[in-house]
């Protein structure tokens, strides 16, 4: 970026939040909202409603009563996000990806915290956890949506929940279900998933997975090596069965001596043991090229009943680096899909992954200090509104480098927040420094990338892989 790019990003600005003005009813709310997004823009090391309240020369009260107790409309700020992502980065390859975060927390007050595992942590600690839909199409990508996990703890404590402003329509669900809701809000706004993908915490869940077939819906998911399948369907008998007395058998039924499915692992270890690796180039990332095995097979699972249903595509995954790490996809993708396709969705999950990093490192989603259900809502729909205006920044100034990151675009307007709140004082000079450490920035990553790349590639060697005998997974095309 240039000091002249970074010196459009004010106007850019203003014409894309002038696209949620009617959230709000009344203009003195409404002018709130630039505040926080510049807040959320800035290079605060916290960005929660006090130090962006002080920075902004607003009182912290009235900043904490627009996100808590102000009347605005955040669902409808939530729509606009999902109406501006389908009209905007529509694509026939779109891929939504669900996944949940979590933020650390002291306290016992914000609404659904309480001590359980927490990924951020990496273990059982103080934390509200948040689940997530994200929409990837090409090399754009964003949050559309968010949900807090309200614990059976809170959910069983009315008053408590009152306390902090949550409905009392709003009660404990397993994650599963709210990622539904997530993606029934999503398909209702228009958007459109070529395909979802998510962890082996959603891919374990039967009534997850059946509920994403009744929708039409194609996936990849991770599921757990204790996932039930079989290479062989057993046949199904609708004979009516009765021995003796009482009630006789159900029907339809497995027939006599069926084979029970087995778990994924018990399945690679003996009925895929023959079949060999294959190797696939899967992508080149920032520590170089990535080659993996894999193994694919069209299997059964049981449905409701223990009955078979299918055929759904397995894949068998290995890093040849890392080789004793071993994970299990599912696919309801037809049977012809090709398995550079499965490769590819399966494989895309980093994107959330991304969003959640970039979003708490530089829009502090995690930030958030309140103690009032609606205050977190509208953080998180903020949040969207803020990472959406640096993704569709980075998307359209890219061109002839790609190497340009969100975290680079945030850098630009950093300093440009700076320079309002300054009142235009030394704004030129810390564009200039925005400038320079952007440049600096991709060199840094330019050179530590070639050094990977070339560590990577003497460690394939060693293992004799030759890269231009591998196949690639094609990222560019379907």
């Amino acid at each position: 970026m240039d000091a002249k790019q970074i010196r459009r990003l004010r106007p850019r600005l203003q014409r894309f939040l002038h696209r949620f003005d009617d959230c709000f009813a009344r203009c003195d709310t409404r002018s709130h909202l630039p505040k926080y997004v510049e807040g959320q823009l800035s290079d605060l090391p916290r960005k929660s409603v006090e130090p962006i309240a002080l920075k902004a020369g607003v009182p912290v009260r009235t900043l904490q009563e627009f996100l808590s107790q102000h009347e605005w409309d955040q669902n409808r700020m939530v729509d606009r996000v999902e109406e501006i992502v389908r009209t905007e980065h529509a694509s026939p390859h779109a891929i939504g990806i669900i996944d949940e975060t979590s933020f650390l927390k002291k306290g016992d007050k914000t609404p659904g915290v309480q001590r359980q595992y927490c990924g951020a942590a990496g273990k059982q600690d103080n934390c509200i956890v948040t689940v997530h839909l994200n929409y990837a199409a090409g090399d754009f990508h964003c949050l559309l949506d968010g949900e807090l996990f309200l614990p059976e703890s809170w959910s069983n404590d009315r008053n408590r929940c009152r306390a902090a402003g949550i409905p009392d329509d709003v009660v404990y669900r397993p994650k599963s279900e709210i990622a539904l809701e997530l993606y029934d809000r999503a398909r209702a706004n228009g958007v459109e998933f070529a395909w979802l993908t998510f962890d082996e915490w959603y891919g374990v869940k039967p009534q997850f997975l059946r509920s994403l077939d009744q929708r039409d819906q194609k996936y990849v998911g991770e599921v757990h090596k204790h996932f039930h399948a079989w290479m062989d369907a057993p046949r199904v008998t609708r004979r009516p069965h009765r021995r003796g007395r009482g009630r006789g058998k159900k029907v339809p039924r497995l027939v006599a001596r069926s084979r029970p499915a087995l778990h994924l692992e018990d399945l690679l270890q003996h009925q895929l043991r023959k079949p060999r690796w294959q190797k696939w180039r899967l992508k080149d990332g920032e520590k170089g090229p990535m080659v993996c095995e894999v193994k694919h097979a069209l299997v059964s699972i049981p449905d409701e009943n223990g009955l078979p249903s299918g055929p759904y595509h397995l894949l068998i995954w290995r890093d040849v680096l890392k080789p004793d790490a071993i994970k299990y996809f599912i696919s309801n993708a037809p049977a012809e899909t090709a398995v550079h396709m499965l490769l590819r969705v399966a494989f895309s999950r980093w994107r959330i992954e991304r969003c959640f990093e970039d979003q708490k490192g530089e829009v502090g989603l995690d930030h958030y200090e309140g103690r009032r259900y609606v205050g977190l809502k509208r953080h998180l729909a903020i949040t969207a509104v803020s990472y959406l205006f640096l993704a569709q920044t980075r998307e359209s100034l890219k061109g002839g480098k790609p190497e340009l990151t969100v975290c680079q675009v945030h850098t630009a307007a950093a300093a440009l927040v700076k320079g309002w709140w300054l009142k235009g004082r030394a704004s030129v000079e810390l564009i200039d420094q925005a400038v320079e450490e952007i440049d600096w920035t991709q060199k840094r990553n330019a050179q530590a990338r070639k050094s990977h790349t070339k560590t990577t590639r003497a460690k394939l060697r060693r293992i004799g892989i030759k890269l231009s005998d591998i196949q690639r997974v094609p990222w560019n095309s379907t």
